[in-house]
């Protein structure tokens, strides 16, 4: 037997040069997998953490307070280009006083930020004003997770949409579009509708910005 043959130094490289596309494959979808989790997160943390704010404000809310809180949805998504290709609706939902078959929701007031402009960034409940003379609201949400403000409790309730911006490729998923629903019950204010106030523009649904 020649020496040729029974030479072995070369099979680690080869074996290492056969495996590398797999490693990094693995690798790579390692990578974008934990990209993803964490533009999840960030996308839960904006729909809870303007939601819970909202609810907390005392005594009346304001357009300035409403900006403030919009605000935060830039700060915590500021990772994730939340500006540019998310979409944040805020609604305050209330009982709308009527009865028998036109009792149901209303939504008294809505306001918005993000760039986001497609089918899915919508408000998926009805628009500002939705459900304020008819029973056409019953509840927010799915019909497997209703929720209704009562006689006593108004909400605030926002959704969240966001583009999914991958860190290695879109083709590894798909372009993905994620959504987050948070709903929390307004906490000792006296006056729910939405005051205006000096200098501070309205964040209405029909603009589309990243500020």
């Amino acid at each position: 037997m020649t020496a040729a043959a029974t030479d072995t130094r070369g099979v680690a490289l080869m074996e290492f040069a056969l495996s590398l596309p797999i490693l990094l494959t693995i690798a790579l979808y390692g990578v974008e997998t934990a990209n993803l989790a964490i533009a999840s997160t960030r996308v839960n943390q904006i729909a809870n953490t303007i939601a819970d704010n909202a609810a907390r404000v005392r005594d009346s809310i304001d357009e300035r307070d409403v900006n403030e809180l919009l605000l935060g949805a830039n700060l915590i998504g500021g990772s994730i280009d939340f500006g540019t290709r998310g979409r944040v609706v805020v609604s305050s939902v209330s009982p709308n006083g009527q009865t028998g078959s036109k009792a149901g929701q209303w939504i008294r007031w809505q306001r918005c930020t993000g760039a986001l402009n497609t089918a899915a960034s919508q408000p998926r409940y009805g628009k500002e004003g939705a459900g304020k003379s008819d029973g056409s609201l019953k509840y927010i949400g799915t019909a497997a997770r209703p929720i209704a403000a009562t006689g006593t409790t108004n909400l605030i309730y926002t959704e969240v949409t966001y583009r999914y911006k991958p860190i290695v490729a879109e083709a590894l998923f798909g372009p993905k579009v994620l959504r987050s629903e948070a709903a929390f019950s307004v906490r000792e204010r006296k006056e729910e509708d939405l005051k205006s106030a000096n200098s501070a523009t309205k964040s209405v649904c029909t603009v589309y910005s990243a500020t």
